[in-house]
């Protein structure tokens, strides 16, 4: 009986049929392997790709790889190399990655207003872009890619410290679908350009204004009213324009908050704080609020009993907490799930503390205790506590800490 080739029986798009249910990346990368016949099918297929290539050989993947949604050239800041990505490499990118839904550049501090102007131009289909800390970019570039990508649902730009509300104002006219944006440290931003954002931006869910010292009441709280129903996500971490009006707007309009940071925001107190707690008790699950000098027992107490599903809480420096702070947690009918909790320089809390939460608490994945004075290993020990096995305990700082709470 002749023999049957596979190649002889099978149409490219059958081919296709049996690559697209091999769910693991291995996998398909053995399937082309077969042949180059599989080999182009399976390159034809090829969805995402991190790279580190020049312009000659990224024509040379735009060929092969035509059908790429997600492009990873983002470089890390210890392992950058020279000279990196390149306005070049955007040219090429824009003109052969059509289908680009994807583009990961962080990092990549080669790259101009003049690269970015090629991205907005050429990649109409982008959806997703993160330029954090690419340090060149300023508002000329950004906005080109607000004017030509207007479908686009995530942008980073962590550390672009020249961009001002103007792009802001870009991405409210031009990108309604907006979701996720991140400014920490864009210095130049400001309430009006926030409010600017939100009034064509309202279905944002993540917001990341750390250390944009120019934010403050004004514009937090027009962000609350105006994204009400998708805010989960909003970092203020030493923003100290921010204080008990942005909080108490929160609690007014976004039930739906699941992580907080406040860290550094020195004038909430409080009331607000309690306000937030009881109308975000089913949502909230992660609060940084560190050097918030005015916090004492009596919020923290009503965050860890009426937020039932809080997973991480930074208190951090808030000298006034004492053990009392972990009194009600008796009263509770069900268990906690605190995985992370930060008390460090929390001089007022002892051992006795930690015990109390313990008998509530075994879902405990890292305590840190760094600087409290009255809470040590051997402390800890003699007290007879018994911590979760998984649990981590940072007494000196000698720990990784998880990043839940950047």
């Amino acid at each position: 009986m002749a023999s049957i080739c596979i190649n002889d029986t099978l149409t490219d798009d059958e081919l296709g049929s049996i690559l697209s249910k091999l769910e693991n990346d291995k996998d398909k990368e053995i399937f082309g392997l077969v042949c180059k016949r599989w080999l182009g099918l399976q390159s034809k297929e090829r969805k995402r790709l991190a790279a580190r290539a020049g312009p000659h050989m990224l024509q040379k993947m735009a060929a092969r790889f035509s059908r790429l949604i997600e492009l990873d050239l983002s470089q890390s800041i210890s392992r950058s190399f020279y000279p990196g990505v390149t306005d070049s490499d955007l040219a090429v990118i824009a003109d052969g990655f059509r289908f680009l839904k994807v583009l990961n550049l962080q990092n990549c501090k080669g790259i101009t207003d003049k690269g970015m102007a090629s991205i907005g131009g050429g990649l109409s289909s982008l959806q997703s872009l993160n330029v954090c800390y690419c340090r060149k970019l300023t508002d000329k570039g950004l906005l080109a890619v607000a004017e030509g990508s207007q479908g686009l649902r995530s942008l980073h730009l962590d550390g672009c410290k020249f961009v001002t509300d103007e792009v802001l104002k870009a991405l409210s006219k031009n990108c309604p679908n907006l979701e996720e944006l991140g400014l920490q440290g864009c210095t130049s931003i400001t309430d009006c350009g926030v409010a600017d954002l939100v009034s064509g931006c309202r279905q944002i869910h993540f917001l990341d204004i750390n250390k944009c010292s120019n934010v403050g009441d004004s514009g937090v709280s027009t962000v609350s009213e105006a994204c009400s129903s998708f805010m989960k996500t909003l970092k203020l971490l030493d923003c100290f324009r921010v204080g008990n009006k942005s909080i108490l707007s929160l609690a007014r309009f976004c039930e739906n908050l699941e992580t907080l940071i406040i860290g550094g925001c020195r004038d909430i107190s409080d009331e607000s704080i309690k306000s937030l707690a009881v109308s975000c008790r089913s949502s909230l699950k992660n609060l940084r609020m560190d050097w918030c000098l005015n916090i004492s027992n009596s919020s923290i107490s009503c965050i860890l009993t009426e937020c039932r599903n809080l997973e991480a809480l930074d208190i951090g420096c808030c000298e006034e907490v004492t053990d009392a702070v972990f009194h009600g947690l008796g009263a509770m009918g069900t268990e906690m799930r605190l995985k992370v909790l930060k008390i460090s320089n929390c001089p007022k809390i002892t051992v006795a503390g930690i015990g109390m939460l313990l008998d509530k608490c075994n879902s405990l994945e890292y305590l840190d205790v760094r600087s409290c004075p009255y809470i040590t290993k051997s402390g800890c020990d003699v007290a007879g506590l018994q911590f979760p096995d998984f649990c981590k305990v940072n007494f000196t700082g000698s720990l990784n800490e998880p990043d839940v709470l950047l």
